[in-house]
């Protein structure tokens, strides 16, 4: 099978009928869809009746990268000592069937862990990883046998970044498309799948020298020696019959035709503090795009002129939803995601686009915090009228996936919740934990064949969300 006829069967990503419901794969970051929702069917997700059970556990090297699945496998990026490794494992018992491993020595600046931050992107024949330090690599899915790499470090000039490379690559037809955040105009890159040749480079000095800020009064002026890398992953939509790459870059969103990188339009959406980044995939619902982040940049709401070369910004708010890493999901004209800079910020809301406005917002709490102690035997949260341990009362900033009429919701320090998608008000359906899903949980998880996977910096868990009989 030629490279354009795997991505196509990669894009198309059918259901398959399983017994009394649908599954499909999770190829890539936030699934087949790169929306963060499921189209599986027949799951149990009333907790309260029939929680989550472990199948199996699997420990591992340290990342924040979530694991990508395709039929009966799993491939894992993570980082074992002084290496970065590729790991291909079986579903059915998180089982090693081949590694690729190569050296690393990136560490981070602000003391978070060493290892890959992407998912890896998932074909019937190949699997792309990007590393922590921008180690692109094309293996083989059959047995892990190197295709290419590319240093992205040595290929282009790469300026000091805050958390090294944490953009998911996107793969587009004949193109993978990455997010180099290369000086002085290549910030973002299309390479060859099947060899990794570079087929265009756009986004940097040409885009942002003398573009609009912020500041009505302010033109930007390159320097020359600016972060261009982005944290958030580029995603592909039709609007108005045109497809647009849409690039959350650090100085704002650029949308490009993703078959030459020839751009369309760009819109400034950076954050006013200097070490901070943009991080949530840009959320598309018709003609109008959703962007939010951390560090008092808040949230903006725009909408595609029909010629696809301009936007129109029909609100901005620095208050409403200020996501940090985690990207909210749209559902029936309401965007609910994380917001919050720091854990003790954290709050799952709900936003009406057509406004803005917060419909209502939660920190995760639902017992009385009166009832509730920790263990100073195990450290555990445990409440006193009850006497029994609960998860970790707090969601903090967390990430979650839709799947049906549930949002699962997962905690920073491990709190894992069945949420009703509902614009009128926050309900819970169960919650659980374990112990290997600790802090800091920042992976969002992972949907395929009825498994829910759970990573966190030392453990993989599968979890089955089949019904009983």
């Amino acid at each position: 099978m030629n490279i354009h006829a795997q991505v196509l069967s990669f894009l198309i990503a059918p259901l398959i009928f399983c017994g009394s419901g649908f599954s499909e794969d999770w190829p890539c970051f936030l699934g087949p869809r790169r929306t963060g929702e499921s189209s599986e069917t027949g799951l149990a997700l009333d907790w309260n009746k029939q929680p989550p059970e472990l199948i199996w556990k699997q420990s591992v090297g340290t990342g924040y990268s979530a694991p990508s699945v395709l039929g009966e496998r799993l491939v894992l990026h993570h980082r074992v000592g002084e290496e970065e490794v590729i790991s291909c494992r079986s579903v059915s018992d998180g089982a090693e069937i081949w590694k690729q491993a190569y050296p690393s020595g990136f560490a981070d600046p602000y003391g978070y862990n060493n290892g890959p931050r992407c998912s890896p992107v998932l074909t019937k024949d190949r699997c792309f990883t990007l590393g922590a330090e921008g180690m692109l690599t094309c293996v083989s899915m059959t047995d892990g046998g190197l295709i290419w790499q590319h240093d992205l470090k040595k290929m282009f000039k790469l300026p000091e970044w805050f958390f090294g490379m944490g953009c998911s690559p996107l793969l587009d037809g004949d193109r993978l498309i990455v997010l180099v955040g290369g000086q002085p105009n290549s910030g973002v890159v299309a390479f060859n799948p099947s060899d990794g040749t570079i087929l265009w480079q756009a986004v940097g000095q040409k885009t942002w020298d003398g573009a609009d800020t912020d500041d009505p009064d302010e033109k930007y002026k390159w320097e020359g020696d600016e972060m261009v890398v982005s944290y958030s992953s580029p995603f592909i939509a039709e609007i108005h019959g045109r497809r647009h790459l849409l690039c959350l870059m650090r100085q704002g969103l650029v949308s490009l035709d993703p078959q030459t990188g020839s751009e369309n339009f760009h819109y400034w959406f950076r954050p006013r503090v200097h070490e901070s980044v943009n991080a949530a995939v840009p959320v598309v619902v018709g003609d109008t795009i959703f962007l939010t982040a951390a560090y008092q940049a808040g949230s903006a709401y725009l909408q595609v002129d029909p010629s696809g070369n301009s936007v129109k910004e029909l609100w901005r708010n620095r208050n409403n939803m200020l996501a940090h890493w985690s990207t909210p999901i749209h559902a029936d004209g309401y965007c609910y995601g994380f917001s919050g800079r720091h854990e003790n910020e954290g709050e799952l809301r709900c936003i009406r686009l057509s406004d803005g406005n917060v419909m209502w917002k939660t920190d995760g709490m639902t017992d009385d915090v009166k009832d509730l102690a920790r263990d100073r035997a195990t450290g555990k949260i445990v409440n006193t009228k009850t006497g029994k341990e609960v998860p970790y009362p707090y969601f903090g900033r967390g990430s979650m996936i839709r799947v049906q009429d549930r949002f699962l919701v997962l905690g920073e320090r491990g709190t894992l919740a069945s949420v009703s998608v509902d614009s009128g008000k926050f309900e819970e359906h169960g919650r659980l934990s374990f112990d290997e899903i600790h802090f800091p949980a920042w992976a969002a998880p992972v949907l395929s064949d009825g498994r829910l996977y759970l990573r966190s910096e030392d453990w993989l868990l599968s979890l089955s969300l089949k019904p009983k009989g």
